[in-house]
């Protein structure tokens, strides 16, 4: 992909450029969030997402359907920030924001490939598994990696280290 490409687009806008990638033969991978603040449990996820294929699409939560998902307080961020430092990361090759709850009608009309989540989810519990594997597709679930920098929520409560005393 060239690096003027633009990366971050609509649901029809992005239908086009993964047909096309997949008419080159390239494998594309799908997943999703709301990739709040940035933290090294999403680089993981995002670069372990790409290793399952040639490109990587990241299906972004709308603002309205944060709040319906997360709370009032969220997102941090607003979609414009999110989506520009998600574009900007390497292993990521297209960014698509979608507002409904699930990314299930985005799954729909992309039909990628590889479904990614992390394994904290049952197969049975991602959405749009059964629709990835009813068309050919690879459903995977890859290791989350736990520690105090691995969820936005724990960042954005968690108290500031006490100020040492010099």
């Amino acid at each position: 992909m060239s690096a003027r490409e633009k990366r971050v687009m609509a649901p029809s806008e992005a239908r086009a450029r993964v047909r096309s990638w997949q008419r080159q033969g390239l494998r594309v991978v799908f997943t999703n969030g709301v990739f709040d603040l940035i933290h090294p449990g999403h680089v993981r996820i995002l670069r372990e997402s790409r290793a399952q294929g040639d490109r990587l699409v990241v299906g972004l939560n709308r603002d309205a359907s944060v709040r319906r998902l997360k709370g009032p307080g969220r997102p941090i961020q607003k979609l414009a920030a999110r989506a520009e430092v998600l574009s900007a990361m390497r292993d990521v090759d297209l960014v698509v924001p979608f507002g409904e709850d699930t990314p299930l009608r985005l799954l729909l009309a992309l039909r990628p490939d590889v479904l990614v989540k992390g394994a904290d989810y049952k197969e049975s519990e991602i959405v749009g598994a059964a629709e990835v594997r009813g068309w050919g597709g690879e459903v995977v679930r890859v290791r989350l990696h736990r520690g105090k920098f691995s969820s936005t929520t724990r960042l954005a409560t968690r108290r500031p280290p006490s100020a040492s005393k010099s």
